[in-house]
């Protein structure tokens, strides 16, 4: 009997992963726009905890087996020594802010789908095609040019963009020793901010969230930096990300016959299955379109800016949020940040009406 591809192998355990995370999010109505929102107008910060829960979840458990030479986080993305801090402000920007016009991020959107949305479909669509656009289309050369000139090589004084590595170029330490009190510091601030409220320590849905999704990230890196090695054709280290995998799906239905599945690409056939499993299993599923032209406009342009954005930052709220941050990558961060200051804009802009009213209501904390 033949022996299965790796690259098979890893696809296919990316569509698991992909399927749990569906399940889990629909089930759960994990959603980091939803927990902007819930701050914002409601002062509840459970979602949040639990988006914060899967942070600390990711990083702790993804940086165990760093230090235990399990899987070579360096390998990734995020940890490249070139740091695209303006890339990362922009790009999180225009994601926070896309995704609220959208109704949710790009891992809600398949979510949504799944669930039957068709307004899901076409933010899919549109967001596909301008992560493309910007990845290797008409928007990329401005990428590349932007990236060109404000771009920061820390490759003469730093191994990686990593906090650890960082605070060990600067200090003379050792960077594995510093990497587990980094590591041990910051996930124990995250679980001390979410376990120190009693509403999120009583609500079993939030805190299986954050656990379950927490822990499919270092699985993402195992299924492509253990399972997928291999000295000929070594599977790319990654693991759950959005925004740029949507776009290469989308080739890669169009052109099947040419094209290769990857990790990526089968993750968000997974998410979109795993949420249409769970709503039929619980009754959920629903078609649901646009109420108007106006609705379908916002929409349109929250799929573009999320796309355009997602690129640009490298991530989206889980690529970049739990993904990128599990690595300690100081862009992570950095883009993060921008998501939900982003979002936040985005939330007083659909309150407000206006970009002068949100500002205004922004600095003015109402």
């Amino acid at each position: 009997m033949e022996e299965m591809p790796t690259g098979t192998i890893v696809a296919l355990l990316g569509f698991g992963l992909g399927g749990i995370f569906g399940a889990t999010a629909l089930r759960t109505n994990f959603c980091t726009m939803g927990a902007i929102s819930d701050m914002v107008l409601m002062g509840n910060w459970s979602r949040f905890r639990a988006w914060m829960l899967a942070v600390a979840t990711a990083m702790l458990v993804s940086q165990v087996m760093y230090g235990l030479d399990i899987v070579d986080l360096s390998g990734s993305i995020y940890l490249t020594p070139n740091l695209g801090w303006l890339g990362a402000v922009i790009g999180g920007l225009m994601f926070g802010f896309g995704m609220t016009l959208s109704g949710g991020c790009g891992n809600k959107t398949l979510v949504r789908l799944g669930a039957g949305n068709l307004k899901s479909l076409v933010v899919a669509i549109v967001l596909g095609i301008f992560a493309y656009m910007t990845l290797r289309g008409l928007i990329g050369m401005g990428r590349v040019e932007m990236e060109a000139a404000t771009n920061i090589d820390l490759s003469a004084s730093f191994e990686t963009q990593g906090i650890p590595d960082l605070l060990a170029g600067a200090t003379g330490a050792s960077a594995g020793g510093i990497r587990w009190v980094v590591t041990f510091l910051l996930a124990g601030a995250l679980l001390g901010f979410c376990f120190k409220d009693a509403q999120f320590r009583a609500s079993k849905r939030d805190v299986a969230a954050g656990l379950i999704i927490g822990l499919l990230i270092p699985a993402g890196w195992y299924a492509t930096g253990v399972v997928g090695f291999d000295d000929f054709e070594p599977t790319q280290l990654s693991s759950l990300t959005f925004v740029s995998p949507t776009g290469e799906a989308l080739v890669y239905l169009m052109t099947f016959s040419g094209a290769t599945i990857n990790f990526g690409i089968a993750v968000v056939g997974g998410v979109i299955a795993g949420s249409f499993v769970m709503a039929m299993a619980t009754r959920t599923f629903s078609i649901e379109s646009f109420n108007d032209p106006k609705d379908m406009m916002r929409h349109l342009l929250g799929g573009a800016l999320m796309g355009t954005g997602g690129i640009l930052a490298l991530g989206c709220t889980i690529g970049q949020g739990i993904t990128g941050t599990s690595t300690l990558a100081i862009g992570s961060i950095i883009a993060s940040v921008s998501i939900i200051v982003g979002g936040i804009f985005g939330m007083k802009y659909l309150e407000e009406g206006s970009f002068g009213g949100a500002l205004t209501a922004m600095f003015s904390g109402s």
